[in-house]
């Protein structure tokens, strides 16, 4: 994994604070668990069945019968609690969620988000994505900032199919933390060696920037 990413993925990490029970979604939010302090109080969940998600651990270390919902191999700690799965969108259904973090293929400036399926690929369905963006207390996102084609992922309205309508808080990407809020997009922080202009043109709505000097991580 690039540093670019490596230090979104830890800038996102921070975003949990203790006491939480907190979803981690496929692709890159699976990764934060690898940026939190074993003893740091928190709850993750995976909507497969598992709540009090424990490091990654690698394969010849893993237990195989346990993986997240990305299918990396996961480990327990202390209190840790296996459920199935009606159970578990039960506490996702219920609202017990204080935060999910979602990969993206899309977000639009009024933060709805798109990140189940591009027609004409393979997709094995919405998954549990759609209650998780609806449910959450806080939806936010860790996504590359543009697509494999340099076409930005920050959009004005959403083209892709819809998993949930203006549910998303906050979006992490390799080039900056933006909020979304009533007027649209806003800068927050920036990656380090990068400015403004760049990550302007790398977005595909309006992007308002802050006055005086933009926080780098």
């Amino acid at each position: 994994m690039s540093g670019a990413r490596n230090r979104m993925i830890a800038r996102a990490a921070q975003e949990i604070a203790p006491g939480m029970v907190v979803n981690l979604g496929m692709g890159l939010p699976t990764r934060v668990i690898d940026h939190i302090a074993p003893d740091f109080p928190v709850c993750l969940h995976t909507e497969n069945g598992l709540t009090g998600i424990g490091p990654t651990l690698p394969y010849e270390q893993a237990d195989r019968n346990l993986i997240d919902a990305g299918g990396a191999y996961v480990s327990t700690i202390p209190g840790s609690a296996f459920c199935d799965s009606a159970t578990s969108f039960a506490l996702v259904r219920s609202g017990r969620l204080d935060l999910t973090m979602l990969g993206a293929f899309e977000v639009s400036a009024t933060g709805d988000l798109a990140n189940w399926k591009i027609p004409g690929r393979f997709t094995p369905g919405a998954g549990g994505g759609i209650e998780l963006a609806q449910k959450a207390r806080r939806v936010v996102v860790l996504t590359t900032h543009t697509d494999r084609d340099g076409n930005p992922k920050l959009v004005g309205r959403c083209t892709l199919p819809l998993t949930a309508k203006a549910c998303v808080a906050r979006i992490f990407t390799e080039m900056a933390v933006i909020d979304v809020t009533p007027q649209g997009f806003a800068l927050r922080e920036i990656a380090t060696g990068l400015d403004p202009a760049t990550v302007t043109a790398a977005t595909g709505a309006p992007l308002a920037l802050p006055t005086g000097q933009i926080p780098e991580f």
